[in-house]
């Protein structure tokens, strides 16, 4: 995991320096400054079998985690979005306390704030022995607080223990 951070982080500001004092020969914007990220953590990863052969499994987990949450994220946008515009009232709302198979604090923080990013759901504390975090979701369905939880670890917390471990 150290090693996609790193490799992230010279991606990123290798774009920026390309970009900044480069002579680039395509115009700045968001797409082409992703584009030559992407190019430049393409040839990190080519050359990462030399120290750590476990890198060629975290690149597509971390795109897999990523385009899970962009969809969580659309899915939760829409939901919310269709709730306040309808004159129905939809949301069952609860708070969760959802046992935690995730240990580090990089994976609890990174659970907690794809959670409080995600509309309609809300982190509130960990507790003391980091077992469980408390949550705040807008939308149980038939009052079925366990398959709530379950969709939290079925979801973001299963993708993230892929990741880090």
């Amino acid at each position: 995991m150290k090693t996609f951070i790193v490799h992230f982080l010279i991606a990123f500001v290798g774009s920026y320096l390309y970009f900044k004092y480069g002579d680039p020969f395509v115009p700045y914007n968001a797409i082409w400054a992703v584009l030559v990220a992407s190019f430049i953590m393409f040839l990190l990863w080519l050359t990462s079998p030399t120290y750590h052969r476990s890198y060629f499994h975290k690149l597509p987990r971390a795109i897999s985690l990523f385009v899970f949450f962009l969809k969580e994220l659309v899915v939760a946008n829409f939901r919310v979005a269709y709730d306040i515009l309808t004159p129905n009232y939809h949301m069952n709302p609860a708070v969760l306390a959802v046992p935690l198979t995730v240990t580090t604090d990089l994976e609890i923080t990174l659970l907690a704030t794809m959670i409080t990013l995600t509309p309609g759901s809300l982190m509130i504390d960990v507790s003391a022995d980091r077992r469980f975090i408390y949550m705040h979701t807008l939308y149980v369905k038939d009052n079925d607080v366990e398959s709530a939880k379950q969709e939290v670890k079925d979801g973001f917390e299963t993708r993230i223990l892929k990741l880090t471990r």
